[in-house]
């Protein structure tokens, strides 16, 4: 995909300010969706909703995010991964594959920790001198509507109740040290992990370090704190309008901010709702067909 200067520079096509919420698309249990590519979607699960905006760096094909949302065989468990890996397009699309392999094989793996450590010790195997990925994993019980995070260097996210300002996770969990080291710096590590009790109408974002890394009118970088403060200024009564405002507020401050790196983007939503009868009937049945492939990734057809 090829633009010209002027349309790097411009919001998105995907997401004008006057645009409302994407089409809203319901995931199936036993589904991965997700890649590294542009994209801007709706997903809803159960007791779940999270809007996604990704835009590879200088309009490429793909980029170095990569973003999955997986659901296990009764839709009790959803997992969430935001990971910005090293390097840009092709460089970039083994740990993608790689990564989506391991969403396949622990769809119904409520426990996230094992899950970050076997990816860190994927990229221990890459090239150490070039490799490495930060990340954000999260993993949703519905029953319990518990949301656990594992943090490997990735910039925090933002948690926010119904009715309450955005704060940071680890103010909102009252824990001092909740970033853990990136995945490939070291072959052993053991990740840390937050839980979060989620009511519905709390909201979490996560996002890459282009929100962080944007710049503002006096040209002084953004930062985690001046993003929470403009976070905390969006209108939140929709959450679908929420990614939009941020890109245009973030544009404002400066035309260029989110074109020169890859930038994405999630929302998190808490609904309330509970698996199904049905779905928890049909869940030893599906617990043995293989996991549905809904990714797109640079080079798969």
């Amino acid at each position: 995909m090829t633009s010209s200067a002027s349309e790097q520079t411009a919001i998105p096509r995907d997401v004008q300010i006057k645009a409302g919420s994407p089409p809203s698309e319901r995931m199936q249990c036993m589904e991965v969706w997700g890649g590294n590519q542009g994209t801007n979607r709706h997903l809803e699960m159960t007791g779940l909703e999270t809007w996604i905006f990704s835009e590879p760096h200088q309009s490429d094909q793909s980029g170095g995010d990569v973003y999955y949302v997986s659901s296990c065989a009764s839709g009790r468990v959803t997992r969430l991964l935001l990971a910005d890996v090293s390097g840009h397009g092709e460089d970039a699309s083994t740990p993608a594959v790689g990564l989506r392999e391991l969403m396949r094989q622990n769809v119904n793996i409520i426990k996230p920790t094992s899950f970050v450590q076997t990816m860190n010790k994927q990229f221990a195997k890459l090239d150490r001198g070039r490799r490495f990925a930060t990340a954000v994993v999260c993993s949703f019980f519905s029953p319990t509507s518990r949301m656990t995070l594992c943090n490997a260097g990735h910039p925090e996210p933002l948690y926010r109740t119904s009715k309450g300002p955005w704060v940071s996770v680890s103010q909102q969990s009252q824990e001092l040290d909740t970033n853990d080291f990136p995945l490939g710096i070291m072959d052993d590590t053991d990740y840390s992990q937050i839980t979060l009790s989620l009511k519905p109408g709390d909201m979490l974002m996560l996002f890459s370090d282009a929100f962080i890394e944007a710049v503002g009118r006096d040209g002084e970088l953004v930062g985690a704190g001046g993003l929470l403060g403009l976070v905390n200024q969006l209108d939140a009564s929709e959450p679908g309008t929420l990614i939009p405002q941020l890109i245009a507020e973030l544009r404002k401050r400066n035309p260029d901010n989110l074109s020169t790196d890859d930038a994405t983007v999630l929302v998190v939503r808490a609904t309330g709702t509970k698996p199904s009868l049905k779905d928890n009937l049909m869940a030893p049945f599906r617990f043995f067909r293989p996991v549905e492939d809904r990714t797109e990734l640079d080079g798969e057809s």
